[in-house]
């Protein structure tokens, strides 16, 4: 399969998950697999009917999910994060990424799930 037929696939399929969780219209409108300058990597799936407290209410199942979606594309889903609106509840994207050792100390030095108001951290592994 090719890499666009990969990740169409994996779009398809997590948006179909998130509904049945959910129980409501959920649309992954994009999905993008990135490599930055800095050294991060990973993909962000742009969402419209995903809340924050949906985040907050099926965590352990969105994150499995997110997981299992960033393998299937062969990325290590080591940081997953939600992407907010500023100023309101709704989920603009979902991401996975493998940090670069910058941005890995970045994010290592904030604490909690909201380390600033536009983000909320699914899971964060922190190197030993």
């Amino acid at each position: 399969m090719t890499l666009i037929g990969t990740i169409s696939k994996s779009r398809s399929q997590l948006e179909n998950k998130l509904r049945n969780l959910l129980a409501k219209p959920v649309f992954l409108i994009e999905m993008d697999a990135f490599a930055l300058p800095c050294g991060c990597n990973g993909a962000t799936i742009n969402t419209r009917g995903v809340q924050l407290d949906d985040l907050e209410v099926f965590e352990e199942h969105i994150c499995k999910e997110l997981e299992e979606t960033s393998r299937s594309l062969d990325i290590e889903p080591s940081f997953l994060f939600a992407r907010l609106i500023p100023g309101t509840a709704e989920i603009a994207s979902l991401n996975s990424r493998l940090l670069c050792d910058r941005c890995y100390m970045d994010f290592a030095r904030g604490e909690g799930k909201r380390p600033r108001p536009d983000i909320y951290i699914l899971k964060f592994d922190r190197k030993e």
